[in-house]
């Protein structure tokens, strides 16, 4: 059942019913969140704040095709957003748990944030009609203020797009 369940959440989300107009704008204050990680860590928005730019990508749910394609995209890949003064994070609303074994099967370099309550995710207006998030990635810059929203995300280029976009965002380098 559950398996079937997937199933049919992926269909979901590579139809065009999938795609979502969130409510945030470029250049509002994006929502604090405090997430707790696979790593055992809680990561919030508010500690990057005057010291590095937050791509925070959100994702439909662990296990799933196209999310293992963007989570091995950011493995395999992201030297490339490394390179920026930037860090980056995949959230959804999975349990920990759950997510802890994606992050474990995907040898995950990166923090993955668990959001079980849907606070965050209905903060961030990503949750869609299923009750997960929809896919969508939202570059939050040192001011805590959205300079970018993705909504149109390629998986398998997920970190080559994520470096292209921090360098037409002009963020900096790292040091």
């Amino acid at each position: 059942m559950k398996v079937f369940l997937k199933l049919i959440l992926v269909l979901i989300f590579t139809s065009p019913l999938s795609a979502i107009a969130s409510d945030l704008k470029v250049g509002d204050m994006a929502p604090n969140f405090k997430l707790q990680s696979t790593n055992g860590h809680f990561y919030q928005l508010s500690d990057y704040l005057g010291k590095q730019t937050l791509v925070l990508a959100w994702y439909p749910m662990a296990n799933t095709h196209g999310c293992t394609l963007e989570c091995r995209s950011l493995v395999q890949k992201g030297h490339l957003i490394r390179e920026y003064n930037a860090v980056y994070m995949m959230a959804s609303v999975d349990d920990l748990e759950d997510n802890q074994d994606f992050a474990k099967k995907q040898k995950a370099d990166f923090p993955m944030l668990s959001d079980p309550t849907k606070e965050t995710a209905k903060a961030y207006d990503v949750l869609n009609f299923v009750r997960v998030a929809s896919r969508v990635t939202f570059y939050i810059g040192k001011d805590g203020k959205i300079l970018k929203i993705d909504e149109d995300i390629n998986a398998e280029t997920a970190a080559e797009d994520i470096a292209a976009t921090l360098k037409e965002l002009g963020i900096e380098k790292s040091s």
